[in-house]
């Protein structure tokens, strides 16, 4: 009896102490803002882009989500999202991409998530196939036959779950750098402290969850070595499956558009998707700060970076898999160094339950070919 009670008192003595630790955590937790005239969807930047702000990757009710797509767009709707886009599992998943269109004010888009021999792979942007001729269960032929039906193709979580069998660089056109629902499935141990605040404030659990995605991104530099001419493209997914609330507001792309999405969604489906296609986008985790307004591009022989926040940050530049430069600068102009691959990150360096390992921002790259174009 004695023992009991010792027992109890030590157990409840651990509840007070992870609800005092966890209540001081969860206060000191910091949002970073930008600016207020940061570029939405409805107004322009001084560049004259309009900016869109998505949550890519995720399931429904037609494949293995908890929710139904109507009940997802709402969610999205809350967490203040212009787009998101569907990847319910299929061959395609012809009941997810019947479901597409705009819903609760939020672009619904759909692609697929394939099962193929080297893993899972999604397919964006395509036209229907015909149901008697389903996508192949080969990776490669898969790439192929979603490239001929106008679509294009993202490597999913190829370092979690179902885990990607690299050989010849296919037809693919970008990769998962960090994937949500992997960042709340793995390492239970470690992050167990941090699940019952996925009740109390999602955002900070997920957040505090993020690993520096570091295999991910070496692999991506190598990839880009490989294929310079036509750069392999970095995407944050969200991969929710039932924690929509917690994921939606954490990991983002922003989509820059040349003109305002457009009244119609055939249209404005076709501008996001050619966006993304083209690498016009950048990733980022806005639930640690807000990354509107950040820039990445070539103006003749120099980079130009745009971070436009008042909070610390750190911009780096990496040519070819190694870093060039540094600058916690707000406007960088870089001169190029040569021919190759270039890329930027962004992290925060203000007090963040984001680990100062993992990149805020993630842009995508700018190859410079030999004779400098």
């Amino acid at each position: 009896m004695k023992f009991r009670k010792t027992l109890f008192r030590a157990v409840l003595a651990a509840l007070a102490l992870y609800i005092v630790w966890a209540g001081w955590q969860v206060a000191r937790f910091t949002r970073y803002e930008s600016a207020p005239a940061a570029p939405s969807a409805s107004s322009s930047a001084p560049d004259g882009l309009y900016e869109l702000q998505g949550a890519y990757h995720m399931h429904s009710r037609f494949s293995d989500g908890h929710k139904t797509v109507d009940e997802i767009a709402r969610v999205a709707a809350a967490a203040k999202l212009d787009f998101i886009i569907f990847t319910d599992h299929g061959k395609p998943n012809f009941a997810s991409l019947d479901a597409q269109g705009r819903k609760s004010g939020v672009l619904v888009l759909a692609g697929s998530e394939l099962s193929v021999s080297r893993g899972h792979l999604v397919a964006l942007a395509f036209d229907r196939p015909a149901p008697d001729h389903p996508f192949s269960q080969n990776a490669e032929i898969a790439a192929a036959e979603v490239h001929s039906l106008g679509g294009f193709t993202v490597i999913a979580h190829p370092y979690a779950k179902v885990r990607w069998s690299w050989g010849e660089l296919a037809d693919y056109t970008g990769l998962e750098i960090i994937n949500g629902d992997s960042v709340i499935r793995e390492n239970f141990l470690r992050h167990l402290p941090y699940y019952p605040l996925l009740l109390v404030k999602p955002s900070f659990a997920v957040l505090k969850m993020i690993d520096p995605p570091d295999v991910t991104l070496a692999k991506w530099d190598q990839l880009l070595a490989r294929r310079p001419e036509r750069p392999m493209l970095g995407f944050y997914s969200t991969d929710a499956h039932f924690l929509y609330r917690a994921i939606f507001p954490v990991l983002h792309l922003h989509v820059l558009l040349d003109s305002p999405p457009a009244a119609d969604f055939a249209d404005a489906r076709a501008q996001i998707f050619a966006a993304l296609r083209r690498g016009s986008f950048y990733s980022a985790i806005d639930g640690a700060a807000d990354a509107r307004g950040f820039r990445f591009r070539r103006d003749g022989p120099v980079l130009r970076v745009s971070a436009p926040f008042s909070f610390a940050h750190e911009t780096i530049i990496i040519h070819d898999g190694r870093v060039i430069h540094r600058s916690p600068a707000t406007e960088l102009a870089l001169p190029l160094t040569g021919p190759g691959v270039y890329r930027a990150e962004v992290f925060l360096r203000e007090r963040s339950p984001l680990d100062g390992g993992v990149p805020w921002i993630t842009a995508n790259p700018i190859s410079i070919e030999k004779d400098g174009r």
